[in-house]
């Protein structure tokens, strides 16, 4: 259950009650009362002794939202009708669809979209394969792939409990950076699997967004297709993730002026996230750097060290530290969690150094109670849009995936990761950043398109883009097709 009221909670009940002059405030405070709160009030119908009302209120989960009915429903004169949840609704039916751009009106336009005129096209490819950027919706489609492995926090809930965030992420994609993504969602686990499905599918698509799938089979995944595929290939629970944290701590640390080479760094979290964030640190100039699991400190000298545990042993931990998490916090200046609810408290954070960061990035519940770490730190962050300074991965997939199919690049570097997230930092002015803004709002307007352009620039200077300009380039009236195009008869550039 969320420790606050939330909208993703929330529910309507619709009501009939006596039309007295106390019947809307007998509502609203039983609902205060039972510790909901109310959010929209509809009077839908009344006659002459009865009203009818629609109640919206955010509850706490579950459980809180029956309580909540119960408490109306025992009102004086009160029926109880139908009760929505807000959150089942947005979900009926799913949340994609596919529309068609172009008009079917007549004969002449069925013969130009499909046969007879479809075959030209498909000999023009099959012909230069590489025309399939320009002429199918191949140029501007994202595969987001999942095996329902990891989903959110929940865990292996497989892949039909997966689809429902598999279609968010489209939506997201869509949203902010007006790309057509595809949830796919594997019926397998198997790594070998899940790799031969993906290299099969990879045709149709100019970029694979990998996601919630769990370590550390999501390592071997990710790195078999990148090898395979001669598109990009991104895990957004590690790339995204590391992105935003990097960004938003490179001005947290700006606000404490303290420098990103120079600070006592101390991560909770070796899972695939927390490796990721923490390759991006170092590849961003990190040098002090802690890392802590389950079992302690990872260091050399651990016992029973997996493959990935023994990568971050030799490059952290240059003073070798060990023991608990706790005791590898005292004097540090960041802590960056990426691991488990309620770990630590803020007493914990009073032994970190004067000025320290926080970055408790479990979600829903973070590593430490916000308001608590608040009370020492000088900068908190979480993974929750109820406190400020939100770590949320739509700051970076749709801007890095914009500017990779921008580029037509057939790959993604950790040059492009540390561009993205530069360009990030960069969209909170000198002027506006301070302990409670270290990074921009999902809908600040600049976020994609700045993003974007410093990944798309990244993927040119690596020698990874194509040759044909961007999408919002090759659009009626600034585009050419047949005699005379580079790519000959059937092409347009």
């Amino acid at each position: 259950m969320a420790a606050v009221p939330s909208v993703s909670s929330s529910i309507t009940v619709r009501l009939e009650l006596p039309a007295r002059p106390t019947a809307v405030s007998e509502l609203t405070h039983a609902i205060e009362q039972a510790g909901a709160v109310v959010t929209a009030l509809d009077v839908t119908a009344s006659g002459m002794d009865r009203v009818r009302i629609d109640l919206t209120c955010a509850t706490r989960g579950d459980e809180h939202a029956e309580e909540v009915v119960s408490v109306l429903s025992r009102l004086d004169g009160v029926e109880l009708g139908k009760v929505s949840d807000r959150t089942f609704l947005m979900h009926l039916g799913g949340k994609l669809s596919i529309d068609s751009k172009v008009p079917i009106r007549n004969r002449d336009d069925l013969s130009l979209i499909y046969t007879p005129g479809v075959a030209r096209i498909c000999q023009a490819i099959a012909a230069n394969p590489d025309d399939a950027r320009r002429l199918t919706i191949k140029r501007n489609t994202v595969a987001v792939v999942t095996d329902g492995s990891a989903v959110l926090g929940l865990g292996n809930l497989g892949p039909l409990a997966a689809l429902p965030v598999m279609e968010g992420k489209a939506a997201l994609f869509k949203r902010f950076a007006d790309i057509d993504a595809f949830p796919i969602c594997l019926d397998t686990q198997d790594t070998d699997e899940i790799v031969a499905i993906v290299k099969a599918v990879a045709p149709g698509f100019a970029g694979i967004n990998l996601e919630d799938i769990s370590a550390p089979r999501c390592f071997e995944v990710e790195a078999r297709l990148r090898e395979a595929l001669d598109i990009p290939v991104f895990h957004d629970d590690q790339h995204g993730t590391a992105i935003v944290t990097l960004a938003a701590l490179t001005n947290a640390l700006k606000v404490v002026g303290k420098s990103l080479s120079g600070v006592r760094l101390v991560m909770s979290g070796a899972g695939a996230a927390g490796t990721a964030v923490l390759k991006l640190l170092l590849a961003a100039g990190a040098r002090d750097v802690v890392v802590a699991d389950v079992d302690g400190v990872v260091h050399s000298g651990r016992p029973d060290l997996s493959e990935s545990l023994r990568w971050t042993a030799e490059h952290t931990n240059p003073r070798g530290v060990t023991g608990s998490l706790r005791s590898a916090l005292a004097g540090a200046d960041v802590f960056v969690g990426l691991s488990a609810p309620g770990i630590l408290t803020g007493d914990d954070i009073a032994t970190m150094a004067p000025g320290a960061v926080v970055f408790a990035l479990a979600n829903p519940v973070p590593e430490v109670e916000p308001t608590e770490a608040a009370r020492y730190a000088a900068v908190v962050a979480t993974g929750r849009s109820d406190f400020a300074n939100q770590i949320n991965n739509v700051l970076a997939f749709p801007g890095v995936f914009r500017g990779l199919l921008d580029a037509q690049s057939r790959a993604i570097t950790t040059e492009t990761l540390l561009a993205a997230a530069a360009a990030l930092a960069d969209v909170v002015g000198d002027d506006e950043r301070n302990p409670a803004y270290i990074v921009p709002s999902v809908f600040h307007p600049d976020v994609t398109p700045v993003v974007a352009a410093a990944v798309e620039g990244a993927a040119r200077r690596a020698g990874l883009a194509g040759n044909e300009a961007p999408v919002g380039a090759a659009v009626a009236g600034h585009g050419q097709v047949g005699v005379g195009s580079p790519r000959g008869r059937h092409a347009f550039s």
